[in-house]
Order: C-alpha cells, then sequence, then structure tokens
C-alpha cells in the first residue's frame, strides 16, 4: 500500500509543481496588490488636483458623456481622500454595426476634482509594464492568464482541479511523512547543517508537515474559489440548505427584453440605503456593480478603500433587478444557513483578509512555502529519477560484462 502511494505522491506533485509554484509566488504577491500597485503606478491612484471632489455619480455621468462609446459598470461610491476615483468600464453597442465599441480599456482613473481622466489601462492585460504587472499577476494567480474556449474559462477550471489534486495529494503526503511511530520526530526535523539532498527532503517533508493545517485550507479554498458553481455548491447544498446565487440562479435572473429601461444609479443607491438601513448595516453603500447581460446591479456596503473586505467575512452585497428595482438576493456576512457561511468564509480565508494584517502576512508567507515545496518535490523527483537511471545503466553495464565473459 505504501507503495503504491509513493507513486500517487510522486506523480501528483509532478503534475501540479508547476502550477503550484506559480499560484504560490503570485499568491505572495496579491496579499499586497493594492498596496504594490499603488507604489509601482502613483499617477494612477493619486490625484493630480486638491479640492472640493465631485461625487462618483457626478463623475461616472461625465466620463459617459465625455466618450459615449463606453458605459460604467462598476463605480466606488466614495473616494478615499487624495486618491483617483477606479472606475471599470465596458463598451457600449455601436448602432452602426451592433457590435460592441472596440476599447484597449476597461479601467480608467478619473481625478475627482476635475473630472479628468488621469490613466487607462486593460486589467489583467498580458503585459509586464508598471502599469500592467499588478494587474496581470492577480489574473495569472487564478486563471494562468489562459483565455476562454467555447465559452470555457479554461484557467479558472484548470487551477480548480489542481485544487482538487492538491487537496488529495496534501492528505496523502502527511501519511506519506509519518512511515513510523517511533520515528515521528524526524518527520518534524530540519538537517540543515548537512545540507544538499538532505537539507532539501526536510524543506519538502518536514515543511509540509509544519504547516499542513494551512496547506489544506488554502488548497480547498483555491477549489471553492474558481469551481463554486459547478463543484462547490451543489456538494455543500448536500449537506446544508443554501441560499440561491443571485447571480447565477436563472430562476431569479432574467435576459433584458426589448423596451426594458434601465433604473439609474441614484435610484439604485437609495434603495440600497433604505435596505442598508433595514438590515442595521454599519457602512453605507461603497460601490455600484451594473451587470448588463443578467439585467442586475450590484451593491456593496464598505468603507472607502475596504472594497476587498480586510477583517473578517467580508462585506455585505445586495442585489436588484436593473429594470424594475426588484431585490433579488442578499449576502450579508455570518447570516444565513451553515452552508452559506461556508460559501462566505473561502475568500476571506483564501486571503487572509479574515485575520487582518496579521493574516496577510501569514498568507504571503504560506504563498513562498508553497513555491518552494514545489521546487523541493521536483529537485527530489529528479534526484531520484537520476538515480534510477545510472542504476538502470549500471545493471545493464554489468550484464554486458557478463555475457562477454561467458563467451568462448
Amino acid at each position: 500500500m505504501r507503495r503504491q502511494f509513493v507513486r500517487l505522491h510522486r506523480w501528483f506533485g509532478v503534475l501540479t509543481a508547476l502550477f503550484l509554484f506559480v499560484a504560490g509566488l503570485t499568491g505572495a504577491i496579491i496579499a499586497w496588490d493594492h498596496e504594490l500597485d499603488a507604489a509601482l503606478n502613483p499617477s494612477f491612484f493619486n490625484a493630480r488636483t486638491a479640492g472640493p471632489t465631485q461625487s462618483a455619480l457626478e463623475l461616472a455621468r461625465h466620463v459617459e458623456a465625455a466618450d459615449p462609446r463606453l458605459q460604467v459598470t462598476y463605480l466606488p461610491l466614495a473616494i478615499e481622500p487624495g486618491h483617483t476615483l477606479q472606475m471599470i468600464v465596458q463598451p457600449r453597442i455601436d448602432p452602426a454595426t451592433q457590435q460592441p465599441y472596440a476599447l484597449d480599456f476597461d479601467q480608467l482613473a478619473v481625478n475627482p476634482v476635475t473630472g479628468d481622466i488621469q490613466g487607462r489601462r486593460l486589467w489583467g492585460a498580458v503585459s509586464l509594464s508598471r502599469l500592467n504587472l499588478l494587474p496581470f499577476i492577480y489574473k495569472l494567480h487564478y486563471t494562468l492568464q489562459l483565455p476562454f474556449t467555447g465559452g470555457i474559462d479554461i484557467g479558472t477550471w484548470l487551477m480548480g482541479i489542481v485544487g482538487i489534486i492538491w487537496l488529495f495529494d496534501s492528505v496523502i503526503a502527511l501519511w506519506l511523512s509519518f512511515p513510523s511511530f517511533k520515528a515521528w520526530r524526524k518527520s518534524f526535523a530540519f538537517r540543515l547543517k548537512r545540507g544538499g539532498y538532505a537539507m532539501t527532503f526536510d524543506l519538502h517533508r518536514s515543511g509540509g508537515v509544519w504547516i499542513w493545517g494551512l496547506l489544506m485550507i488554502v488548497a480547498l479554498t483555491s477549489i471553492s474559489m474558481n469551481l463554486a458553481a459547478p463543484v462547490v455548491r451543489p456538494i455543500v447544498s448536500k449537506l446544508s440548505t443554501l441560499t440561491p446565487d443571485p447571480l447565477n440562479n436563472p430562476e431569479i435572473l432574467r435576459a433584458p427584453q426589448p423596451g426594458d429601461q434601465v433604473l439609474s444609479r441614484e435610484r439604485i443607491v437609495e434603495l440600497a440605503e433604505q435596505a442598508g438601513r433595514a438590515q442595521n448595516l454599519r457602512v453605507p453603500p461603497g460601490g455600484l456593480y451594473y451587470v448588463p447581460f443578467i439585467h442586475a446591479y450590484g451593491v456593496g456596503f464598505y468603507s472607502p478603500g475596504n472594497d476587498h473586505g480586510d477583517m473578517g467575512l467580508g462585506n455585505p452585497w445586495m442585489y436588484w433587478d436593473s429594470a424594475t428595482g426588484k431585490l433579488l438576493g442578499k449576502s450579508i456576512p455570518g447570516t444565513g444557513s451553515a452552508g452559506d457561511v461556508f460559501m462566505q468564509v473561502q475568500f476571506p480565508l483564501h486571503s487572509g483578509r479574515i485575520l487582518g494584517l496579521g493574516g496577510r502576512i501569514l498568507v504571503s508567507a504560506l504563498g513562498i512555502a508553497v513555491a518552494v515545496l514545489s521546487a523541493t518535490g521536483l529537485l527530489i523527483w529528479l534526484k531520484k529519477m537520476n538515480a534510477r537511471r545510472r542504476s538502470a545503466q549500471n545493471a545493464n553495464v554489468a550484464r554486458d560484462a557478463g555475457r562477454s565473459a561467458a563467451r568462448p
């Protein structure tokens, strides 16, 4: 049995090592994506003009009026002092061609005082320029920058499958790390002074044992983040009732109908403020998201700059039909069934933000550790493969020598 598990661990490790190496290093970086992005691109984050700022809703109207080719789809509703207002846009339909206008950007940095656009970029574009570096790394982390193919997000599915293999492999690795009850201390030891292969082996085995629980959490949450709708939610729903996801529920959503009017952002913000008071939320609406193809608005409740949720289970979100103003659903952290809370906790756990700054530091260190475990695993595999190859060559040489000696 042990021999079979060793083989499984070996090949699971070889299959996933490169993916986990990339995911570990990029995860360590994007734990600080906002801070690093701002440091690299001050002109994109810092407003050039001081003075009284316009409201976010006014700035969105100004941007759309200045360039009729686009519409604002994500809008922070409050402006951090001294910062630009960063909004997400998408192209409108060109009446002449009935195709979306060609835009080479989807994110704008707007001066909140003058309404001027200080910067444009295509978020997640394959580019190592300073302006695009952090979004590129962020997208690389969970999609490997692989494109949609046939309506399928290949990269997201692939990294989710890697997470499943990693989860099973972690269980196998723990079992293999304790071959004998009497020698259990060896599985926690590091022979750093010996260096060479002994140190590499201990970094891989003992390093994995010390942080095994954290690795399991990251593996599980990576599956939940990438394969929530097709895999995780159906499994969780067998164990606990789940509140329907407002953005993925055909019974709630509807396609836009001819003649449908879209409620103004101002009206949706009014509805959100009323709903927030009814839910006794401590923070006002902080961001508004419009999804044209499902005819819905989403509103997040958070303070300026806290769109990721820097502590606890994240931010509340509510969703409205963009034509009727009907409340489609809500996700209030810490409320709902056990299954709902389980789904809510996945991103805060994966990002470390559930523990605030300390959690982000821990996740960043853990990302580096995952990269080290992947690299040391490959080195061990290569060394053993070379040893087997040399052994086979020596056996062949000995056999040929024996045959030659036996000849008359």
